[in-house]
């Protein structure tokens, strides 16, 4: 990823796969939902808002970074990319373990 390119968006919102509403994160951008782990696929590059397709981010993974840190990995339900989001300090981490769990 381009640094460059990252625009740091850390907004409210009421997830549209469970319905729940997810305050912001305060420390970074809050790119997906703590309670079911799902996005929406509305960006190219992080915080851009450029990607027209609209799909739900479902998690099918997760996996170690090069930085120490876990990252969730996602695939759109409607268009079949690729994406992965850095694991939040207060996600459901049952469901990380869970999503572990099922990987294999």
């Amino acid at each position: 990823m381009d640094s460059k390119k990252f625009k740091m968006i850390d907004e409210e919102f009421v997830c549209a796969f469970c319905g729940r509403h997810v305050d912001t994160l305060n420390y970074t951008a809050r790119d997906h939902c703590p309670y079911c782990l799902a996005s929406i696929h509305v960006d190219n590059y992080p915080g851009d808002r450029l990607a027209n397709c609209g799909g739900v981010l479902k998690p099918i993974g997760v996996e170690k970074s090069k930085k120490d840190n876990w990252k969730i990995v996602y695939r759109c339900d409607k268009c079949g990319k690729f994406k992965k989001n850095k694991v939040a300090l207060d996600d459901d981490f049952d469901l990380v373990l869970k999503i572990m769990s099922n990987v294999k």
